[in-house]
């Protein structure tokens, strides 16, 4: 789980940091800059920014209950994996504007996340 979770903040970071970036490379001396006017952002760069806050959005939930099942010995290794690979999945379809598939990535991540939860508390065993 360890692994998973590091491999969740290296996501995070290509996502939030490393994308935006390599997409706004024409834009170096405002990425050098102060940042007080931003140019506009290119269609793809403003669906890899929401896509950004979206997966921003659902780490913490993601880290919390993968931290949790670590310490309680819960082994969620495989939904955790499928979330991992399903938010990959996410900023892909979503920058390259997939949208009912995006979508459906979207419910499935999120319904990792509540199996997990309810593995948790007790409710569903894993």
């Amino acid at each position: 789980m360890t692994t998973l979770i590091l491999l969740a903040l290296l996501l995070a970071a290509v996502q939030i940091w490393l994308l935006p970036m390599l997409l706004n490379l024409n834009n170096a001396t405002y990425l050098l800059s102060n940042r007080e006017n931003p140019p506009e952002p290119t269609p793809t760069l403003a669906r890899v920014q929401r896509a950004a806050t979206n997966f921003q959005e659902s780490l913490p939930a993601f880290l919390v209950l993968a931290v949790l099942a670590e310490m309680q010995g819960i082994d969620l290794t495989f939904v955790a994996s499928l979330w991992l690979a399903l938010r990959g999945a996410y900023v892909a379809t979503y920058a390259l504007g997939i949208v009912g598939l995006r979508s459906l990535i979207w419910v499935g991540s999120f319904g990792c996340l509540i199996y997990m939860a309810l593995v948790l508390a007790g409710v569903v065993a894993a």
